[in-house]
């Protein structure tokens, strides 16, 4: 990462100094409908290498569709993940 000049680094100070109520918001309008939003879509969830033992199968099954198999594999551990926690949201009743 590029080292950050002195004059942007006294631009960065000044306006995280300032507060809330100082900020001019005028040119910005207020975000009303979110229809479009796409939720999680700057989030990225925390890594942690394990080592898993899975049968040869899965793993050639994983890698025939090319680069990121682990990427997958994780996609479709979490996609199991939030089905098993909706059909247990529902079985206790919870919307």
């Amino acid at each position: 990462m590029k080292k950050l000049a002195a004059a942007r680094k006294r631009d960065i100070a000044a306006i995280a100094a300032k507060t809330d109520s100082t900020i001019d918001f005028s040119e910005m309008p207020e975000v009303i409908d979110w229809t479009n939003a796409e939720v999680g879509r700057f989030y990225r969830p925390s890594k942690r290498p394990v080592t898993i033992r899975l049968d040869d199968d899965i793993i050639l099954w994983l890698k025939s569709y090319g680069r990121g198999y682990q990427t997958k594999a994780n996609l479709l551990l979490r996609h199991a993940m939030e089905s098993n926690r909706r059909v247990a949201a529902k079985s206790r009743g919870v919307a």
